[in-house]
C-alpha cells in the first residue's frame, strides 16, 4: 500500500492492495459510531427520500429501475457531509451538526478570502445530478421501448425483463447502464472528498480520480461492487438498511480518498470554523 504510482497535477496517486476496500469499510463503520446521531441522520434522510420516490413511482417501475442506478451516480454528493465528519474525526476535532452547518455556509463568510470556496462542490454535484437524470430517462425509454408489455411493478419487471426466456432486454439494459455509469463512477471515486478537502478545480479532481482508477483497477472494481451490493441490500430491506448503509459508505469513501491520494502538496480548503486560517 501507499506506493507512489502516478501524478495528476500536484496530487500524487497511490496504489493499494486489492483487499483495501474492506479496510475502508471497517474505518467507515468506526466513524459511524463515533458520531452516530449525525451520521445516521444522513441515512434516515436518504431512506425517507427513497420512500417518497417509491410512492411517487409506485405504478412506474421502469422509472424506479433507472432511479436506483441514478442514485448510485449522485451518491457522492449526498455523502459530502459525511466526508466532513470523517475529516474532523481524523483531525481530532468535534464532529457534530454544527460542523455540517459551518461547512455548507463557509462560502458566505469566506468569499473574500477564497472566491471559489465550495461552489466547486455545487458545480460537480450538478454535473452528477445531470448524469443521473440522463440515465433515469435513458433507462425509462429503453425499458418502455423494448419491454413486451407495460412494466408497472417489480413482479412485471422480473417476469418480463429479468426472466424472459426469448429476449435479452435485461442483459442489454445492464450493459447500457454499465457503459453509461462507468465513466461517471471513474470521475467521482475521489473527486468529492478531494474538492471538500483541497483547493482544486473540479476538472483537476476528476483527472485525479481517473488516475486512481488507472493505478488501482482491482481494488476500485471491488469497491464499485461493494458500493452496488450494499446499496442494493439497503433497498432490498424496504429501505431500512439505507439508514446504516449510507453513512457507512460515505465515511468509508473518505478513507478511500485518504489512502489513494497524497494531497500534501495541495493547498487545503479554508476550515469552516475560521476565516482565512488554512490547515
Amino acid at each position: 500500500m501507499n506506493q507512489i504510482s502516478t501524478r495528476a497535477g500536484h496530487a500524487v496517486v497511490r496504489t493499494v492492495s486489492a483487499s483495501q476496500p474492506f479496510h475502508w469499510l471497517a474505518k467507515g463503520w468506526r466513524d459511524v459510531w463515533q458520531c452516530p446521531m449525525v451520521s445516521l441522520a444522513h441515512g434516515v434522510a436518504v431512506a425517507v427520500f427513497g420512500a417518497a420516490l417509491l410512492f411517487v413511482a409506485r405504478d412506474r417501475f421502469w422509472m424506479l429501475a433507472g432511479a436506483f442506478s441514478g442514485f448510485l451516480v449522485v451518491a457522492p454528493v449526498l455523502a459530502t457531509g459525511l466526508y466532513a465528519l470523517s475529516r474532523a474525526l481524523d483531525r481530532g476535532e468535534p464532529a457534530d451538526l454544527s460542523l455540517l452547518l459551518r461547512t455548507w455556509t463557509v462560502w458566505g463568510r469566506n468569499r473574500r478570502v477564497d472566491p471559489d470556496s465550495y461552489w466547486c462542490l455545487v458545480q460537480f454535484g450538478l454535473s452528477l445530478a445531470f448524469a443521473g437524470t440522463g440515465w433515469v430517462l435513458t433507462s425509462a425509454a429503453f425499458i418502455t421501448l423494448f419491454a413486451p408489455v407495460p412494466i408497472n411493478n417489480p413482479a412485471d419487471f422480473f417476469r418480463h425483463i429479468v426472466a424472459a426466456p426469448d429476449t435479452h432486454v435485461f442483459e442489454l439494459w445492464l450493459i447500457l447502464g454499465g457503459v453509461l455509469a462507468a465513466p461517471v463512477f471513474a470521475s467521482s471515486v475521489v473527486s468529492m472528498p478531494m474538492l471538500l478537502d483541497r483547493h482544486v478545480k473540479p476538472m483537476a479532481a476528476v483527472l485525479t480520480s481517473w488516475r486512481v482508477v488507472q493505478a488501482n483497477p482491482l481494488p476500485i472494481s471491488l469497491w464499485a461492487a461493494l458500493l452496488m451490493l450494499l446499496t442494493l441490500f439497503g433497498f432490498a430491506t424496504a429501505l431500512f438498511g439505507l439508514i446504516f448503509i449510507i453513512p457507512l459508505l460515505g465515511h468509508a469513501s473518505w478513507h478511500a480518498y485518504r489512502d489513494l491520494v497524497d494531497t500534501t502538496t495541495l493547498a487545503p480548503r479554508l476550515r469552516p470554523d475560521s476565516v482565512g486560517e488554512i490547515r
